[in-house]
């Protein structure tokens, strides 16, 4: 898989491309938890939703946020990994013209700056949100939600607990014209050790039905 460096807003970025033969191969964007936390792109979540995403047909992206591995800058409280997550698609978007379809995911901080860029970007068809910090983040941008996606997280989750996650998941599930799916792992932590096999299986058949239904309209 190829290393890549692309422009972001405060300097170059440092991503894996993976792509697809087919010139129509949906893409898939991946974000990674917080910087500062010891976040990076390699995370093993990030990096087994990156191949969940390749195995279902996706052109993906994975990339390290400023400041972190060989991209350039510093880190800025979520705003300029905005603007970082923003050119990253950017980027994929212009390697891939003809890319029928467009999602997001983001694990734990990378949920969250991933659920910011999908209310700024209407291209976004799905998103999958994996331990969406909503005890330490403010989600109340999303009304409206503009898409369907899923939402997974660990049952024994003390880093974002899961009481947290419910109150998102049924303020989101209350809007009209969206679809929000709810799934807690049980006995999975923050960082899915154990349960990763098995949120990954939910992701790739949530993705996978997500996919038919939308071909099949």
């Amino acid at each position: 898989m190829p290393e890549v460096i692309f422009p972001g807003p405060d300097g170059r970025l440092e991503g894996r491309y993976h792509p697809q033969k087919a010139k129509d191969a949906p893409i898939a964007i991946i974000l990674h938890p917080h910087p500062q936390y010891g976040g990076t792109m390699n995370n093993k979540v990030v990096y087994n939703l990156h191949y969940a995403f390749h195995r279902l047909g996706f052109t993906c992206m994975r990339f390290n946020f400023r400041g972190v591995g060989r991209s350039q800058g510093e880190f800025d409280q979520g705003v300029g990994e905005l603007s970082d997550a923003a050119a990253a698609l950017d980027y994929l978007q212009m390697l891939n013209p003809n890319a029928r379809h467009c999602w997001v995911a983001g694990f734990s901080f990378g949920a969250w700056i991933g659920m910011q860029l999908l209310m700024r970007r209407p291209e976004i068809a799905g998103f999958i949100s994996v331990s969406p910090p909503a005890n330490m983040y403010d989600f109340s941008f999303l009304a409206p939600c503009p898409s369907s996606g899923l939402i997974i997280n660990g049952e024994a989750d003390r880093i974002a607990p899961p009481a947290d996650v419910e109150r998102l998941a049924q303020k989101l599930q209350q809007q009209k014209g969206i679809t929000v799916t709810h799934i807690t792992v049980p006995g999975a932590n923050h960082f899915f050790d154990p349960g990763l096999e098995e949120m990954i299986d939910i992701v790739e058949g949530y993705v996978h039905q997500r996919l038919q239904d939308t071909e099949a309209r």
